[in-house]
């Protein structure tokens, strides 16, 4: 636009048509818009992901304890098959509940967040139309002017007339289209509060929920696997005393 005006396609006004401060308050308003659209959409984005991320990891603890149940020394040790099967337990409860906190955040927070951005096209689409009004605005108050300068013979007061006539409707039509914007920008800038409130507070419930139960069935889990007597730092040496006994096996030793 402002490489047109230089080149003089766009023939400009010498009156002020937009007062300065108005011109200010709307790109104030719709700034803030512009802002919000693009948090909103990279919202929905990070929620998407995040959701995909936690039913991959669910998915993949219970593929882990599959693997592991169909490993031979389940065949072979009451103990560690007793031990596998808890876990594998755990790991589709742990499932079951992410996928249920899952759904509900899709329902709650991600549908919720791309319906909210489906509105802005429109709010865009009204801001370009109230843009082309302007600059016909501009065009027909220019003519006007143009004609205000010329020596007022009977040509060119028919043709100021005219020019007059055609300004009117354009003029009243940007005033609408600008007082609205104006009007609307703010309430729907405010309407974010009350939209997202509920949203949120379900995000907060699930997460709640979800790690409650991780809690009891971890802590369950923890019961069936602990030994009595056996610390974290115990089970660290002999597992090291253990590695220590297959490195001297000759079929693993460095040549």
């Amino acid at each position: 636009l402002a490489f047109l005006i230089f080149k003089g396609q766009i023939t400009q006004p010498k009156k002020q048509i937009v007062p300065k401060t108005v011109e200010r308050d709307f790109e104030r308003e719709y700034g803030k818009l512009q802002q919000l659209e693009e948090q909103t959409r990279r919202l929905q984005k990070d929620m998407k992901k995040s959701a995909d991320a936690d039913l991959a990891m669910s998915k993949s603890a219970v593929k882990i304890s599959l693997d592991l149940l169909s490993n031979p020394l389940c065949e072979q040790d009451q103990d560690f098959l007793n031990m596998v099967t808890a876990l594998d337990t755990a790991m589709k409860r742990m499932d079951a509940f992410n996928q249920e906190k899952v759904n509900q955040i899709q329902k709650t927070v991600i549908e919720p967040l791309k319906k909210f951005g489906s509105v802005f096209p429109s709010l865009n689409m009204a801001v370009k139309r109230r843009e082309q009004a302007l600059q016909d605005y501009r065009r027909l108050q220019a003519k006007v002017e143009k004609y205000e300068e010329k020596e007022r013979t009977g040509p060119v007061l028919a043709k100021l007339h005219q020019a007059r006539e055609e300004l009117r409707p354009v003029r009243d039509d940007f005033e609408a289209k600008n007082k609205q914007l104006l009007d609307e920008m703010p309430r729907f800038y405010s309407s974010r509060l009350d939209y997202f409130q509920p949203s949120f507070e379900s995000l907060i419930r699930a997460q709640v929920v979800y790690y409650s139960e991780m809690h009891k069935i971890f802590g369950d889990l923890t019961q069936q696997l602990d030994q009595p007597g056996h610390s974290d730092e115990q089970r660290e040496q002999e597992n090291e005393a253990k590695l220590s006994e297959l490195r001297a096996l000759s079929i693993v030793a460095d040549d």
